[in-house]
């Protein structure tokens, strides 16, 4: 097999990368048109990759910067995306609003995994499906998937079906709207809690007006940045895990900790004191998202489909009864705890 020349192994790189911005760019415009918008570009980049992978595909060459995106760039885009996150909103919403995201995101992790697992699912997808389900759609299940050592095939596998559920169920919460018994206050809160994506809870939230869409974001982004505490108890069962099967003492020292999730937290507290103007928040978050979808293609474009028969119905059908327990408790709180 002849080798690449230093210069050629540099130019197949960023060839790599610029396949993976090319996706993003598209999956951006295409984010933009009505209904799609629903579905969000992040789910778009991936679903391109996946298509692009399979018709024009990518040379072997290309693959390390493909690789460069799906996981470098992940995590400063991560990084960024707590720009969008105000500590402050989380604190006007009040410890109600805390205690519901909190309980919420445990009843779906815990739900969800379960069913997984009966349906024999392996670990690593139901973790991530579990985590995308409970937390934040797929930039949950993409910064948590380094912690539990996933293929790329199967982060693309939980991206694709918390993508179906949460777009699917936007529409349906839209639709329902006018006959839930929720002021908009409460139908915000439900749509915050519920929902899987932060598109997802931005796009049904709408359907209430202003006031349901700003206490849909809190609840939702309080649910994202709790995404920080299950990350590193994640961790801390992996190598537990990893220290019994290798027979070696765990070590608090050689813990996995996703340190570009604390990034995460640090731009949000830049967010919240105001030490960047609007405009260069905006920017970022823009910028973010960019790089999101860059990784999501970069995962798209690494997909396997025998993956998807081998598992895909299983943790589809063990997500979608997640789900409709997590939206039957989401209602029933509401009430329990007299939000709104």
């Amino acid at each position: 097999m002849q080798q690449l020349h230093p210069d050629d192994k540099t130019r197949s790189f960023y060839v790599g990368i610029s396949i993976t911005l090319v996706i993003a760019l598209m999956a951006a415009l295409l984010g933009k048109i009505p209904y799609l918008d629903i579905v969000g570009q992040l789910v778009l980049a991936i679903m391109i990759g996946m298509i692009w992978g399979h018709t024009i595909g990518i040379k072997n060459s290309h693959r390390s910067g493909v690789q460069f995106s799906s996981k470098k760039l992940l995590r400063v885009g991560i990084i960024l995306l707590g720009l969008r996150l105000n500590l402050s909103d989380m604190h006007d919403a009040g410890l109600h609003a805390f205690l519901y995201a909190g309980l919420l995101l445990t009843i779906a992790l815990v739900t969800v995994y379960s069913l997984a697992r009966l349906f024999r699912v392996d670990k690593t997808l139901s973790i991530l499906t579990a985590c995308g389900t409970a937390i934040c759609g797929a930039a949950a299940i993409v910064a948590i998937a380094p912690l539990v050592k996933a293929k790329e095939s199967t982060t693309a596998v939980s991206v694709a079906v918390i993508a179906v559920l949460g777009t699917m169920f936007t529409f349906i919460y839209t639709l329902m709207y006018p006959l839930l018994p929720f002021t908009d206050y409460q139908y915000g809160i439900f749509a915050g809690g519920t929902l899987h994506e932060i598109a997802h809870a931005v796009a049904a939230s709408t359907a209430g007006g202003e006031k349901a869409e700003n206490i849909a974001i809190v609840v939702k982004l309080t649910r994202v940045a709790l995404l920080v505490p299950v990350a590193i108890l994640i961790g801390i069962y992996v190598k537990r895990r990893e220290s019994q099967n290798d027979k070696q003492r765990f070590s608090l020292k050689t813990l996995p900790i996703p340190w570009f999730i604390f990034g995460f937290l640090a731009m949000s507290a830049i967010n919240t004191i105001g030490f960047l103007p609007g405009s260069v928040v905006n920017l970022l978050i823009a910028a973010a998202y960019l790089l999101l979808s860059m990784a999501m293609a970069g995962l798209g474009l690494n997909v396997e489909f025998s993956v998807f028969k081998k598992s895909g119905l299983h943790v589809f059908l063990a997500a979608l009864l997640g789900t409709l327990v997590l939206i039957g408790c989401g209602y029933s709180l509401i009430y329990v705890m007299g939000l709104g």
